[in-house]
């Protein structure tokens, strides 16, 4: 058996390191059971395996020891919830699933006393969660199903499990509205000295009297984007108010 006080792995890594299947589904299982690490994932995984193997060997075997063993194996996995159909053949169908939804994290998100499975994590770590008058802090801890229902959450306010309200959805921004430039471009010059459009004053410099040159001409343009800019923070300021 060995020295008791040694600790042993109780699992074991796959095989080959780059299966993109099975990297996948480990994936999968970890964001449904809110799982910390693919180590929990392999922890179940041969947790179920010894079960089936155990099975295996009792289905090939005879006799009154063989059939003892077969009754404390299926009464145990039937204690913990862990199997529905009282049989061997049962703990050979039993999958991952099965073990997984027998944590206590997973009770605890499953029954309600959290909002998210992640946050049943957390409950479970912090001592926030007791079954029947014991505080468990081992999410991977199997819940027997006689004492599913002790469940429940100590020292936690009421407005902790109460689910946030949606924020109000953001201003629509600036740069998104339409651009009305043609539409103050087509005012007429009485509509803007009632806004009372400001006239910025631009010296305009150039070439001798009676000559436009490329200068004056990129001048008069600029000019005139300052105006239609002008009238669109009117337009903006006026519809603010």
């Amino acid at each position: 058996m060995g020295d008791p006080r040694k600790r042993r792995k109780k699992y074991t890594r796959p095989s080959h390191p780059w299966q993109g299947e099975r990297i996948q589904k480990e994936n999968e299982l970890a964001k449904e059971y809110g799982l910390k690490n693919k180590k929990e994932v392999w922890k179940a995984k041969s947790a179920v395996g010894k079960f089936r193997e155990q099975a295996r060997l009792l289905l090939g075997s005879a006799g009154e020891e063989a059939e003892k063993e077969s009754k404390n194996l299926l009464n145990k996995l039937t204690r913990l919830g862990v199997l529905s159909n009282y049989s061997l053949e049962g703990v050979l169908a039993l999958t991952i699933d099965d073990l997984l939804n027998r944590r206590l994290q997973t009770v605890v998100y499953r029954r309600g006393l959290a909002n998210t499975v992640d946050q049943a994590r957390q409950f479970v770590s912090h001592k926030h969660v007791s079954v029947g008058d014991r505080i468990i802090d081992v999410p991977g801890y199997i819940v027997p199903r006689d004492r599913e229902e002790l469940v429940r959450v100590v020292g936690i306010s009421p407005k902790t499990l109460e689910k946030p309200e949606k924020k109000p959805e953001r201003r629509e921004r600036r740069f998104e509205r339409p651009d009305r430039r043609p539409e103050i471009a087509a005012r007429k010059p009485e509509e803007a000295e009632a806004v009372g459009e400001i006239k910025p004053e631009i010296e305009e410099t150039g070439p001798a009297v009676g000559e436009t040159g490329p200068v004056v001409e990129e001048i008069k343009l600029e000019v005139e984007e300052i105006k239609l800019e002008v009238e669109e923070i009117k337009l903006e300021v006026k519809e603010d108010e």
